[in-house]
């Protein structure tokens, strides 16, 4: 890759920094920036980057891939500052928990010539800061990466090569359904955590609950001990997303609670029952996105990111058309088969 610059150097920068340090990408230079001299300093003794720049601007320049994994609502002024110093052809990605924002930015930003390409590794624990990075940090988990439409295909794949370096499995998909997804899976738990801990905390009970609390209040309020930087630029870039999912959650709260209230407990068995079956299964073999129909292969590669590039209407007419082309062509075929006969 030559020069690949790791802009902000905290859990995910200096954890992307050890993996791919333990995959040892042949003629490749790390280097880091993190506009915290400690935590730059940190990340540089730990071994995540090779050297340290002294400026942001000087990170980037003549950097073949600059990957940006700084708090989100700080990504639109990192591209500001380091647009007139990238190198021409040069990939950019990023790592944040959303994407429509930042795609927007990278758009309305990036000079011409420059491919960015969006990230989000789905791998993060609740402690922050370089020394919490790990090389193993990513070992087995989804990484998103969402393209644009005028992105060159060879920035698709080396951001993809980047992901299976780290350990990582590369799961293609655009910005809105990002979104949407991570709204549900890991923005709506982090705000149930919050508002666990809140509801136990606020109690004038609290030194009782406090001692009584034991590894299932741990468990579900450990999310609320995350970066609150983090959090806070989660809430503001998708704010509609997970409002609907909290609206959806706080319905199969209720749902719930019609059980209890009701006094049915064989539906309440049933509930349960059925609830930890289901998890147990997503546990064992978690789900994977269908084929179109049962008889249809599962998306190439290819396929994929045309689906992350365009969304899959246009594949879908394409499909659509090409089985009326068939279904006319044997038409055809049966109609000449009859007058031969004739």
């Amino acid at each position: 890759m030559g020069k690949l610059a790791i802009v902000g150097l905290g859990l995910i920068g200096t954890s992307l920094g050890l993996a791919l340090k333990r995959a040892d990408p042949i003629d490749t230079e790390i280097i880091g920036f993190d506009k915290e001299p400690d935590i730059a300093i940190t990340a540089h003794k730990m071994g995540a980057v090779l050297g340290l720049a002294p400026t942001l601007e000087d990170a980037v320049t003549s950097a073949t891939m600059v990957i940006v994994a700084t708090p989100i609502i700080s990504m639109r002024k990192v591209f500001e500052t380091i647009a007139p110093h990238l190198k021409r052809g040069a990939v950019v990605t990023d790592t944040a928990s959303t994407k429509a924002d930042v795609m927007r930015w990278a758009r309305d930003i990036l000079p011409p010539g420059i491919n960015f390409v969006g990230g989000h590794p789905m791998a993060g624990k609740e402690q922050s800061g370089p020394g919490a990075g790990t090389e193993s940090l990513f070992d087995g988990r989804p990484y998103c990466i969402v393209a644009g439409s005028d992105v060159m295909p060879g920035a698709v794949s080396a951001v993809e090569n980047v992901a299976k370096a780290v350990g990582a499995e590369p799961f293609f998909l655009d910005a809105e359904e990002h979104d949407s997804y991570a709204a549900a899976i890991s923005h709506t738990p982090l705000m149930a955590s919050i508002a666990l801990f809140n509801l136990a905390r606020s109690s004038n009970a609290w030194p009782e609950l406090g001692t009584m609390a034991g590894p299932g209040f741990r468990d579900l309020t450990r999310l609320a001990s995350g970066d609150p930087a983090m959090a806070h630029d989660i809430f503001l870039t998708n704010r509609e997303n997970i409002l609907h999912w909290i609206d959806r959650y706080v319905a199969e709260l209720e749902r719930l609670a019609a059980i209890v209230e009701e006094s049915e407990p064989e539906a309440l068995y049933r509930l349960l029952v059925e609830t930890q079956m289901e998890r147990d299964n997503f546990l064992v073999a978690p789900p994977k996105r269908e084929p179109e129909s049962k008889s249809a292969e599962l998306p190439t590669a290819s396929e994929a990111f045309m689906d992350s590039m365009v969304g899959g209407y246009w594949r879908q007419r394409a499909t659509e058309m090409t089985n009326a082309l068939e279904e006319r062509a044997r038409a055809r075929t049966q109609q000449e088969r009859l007058r031969r006969r004739e």
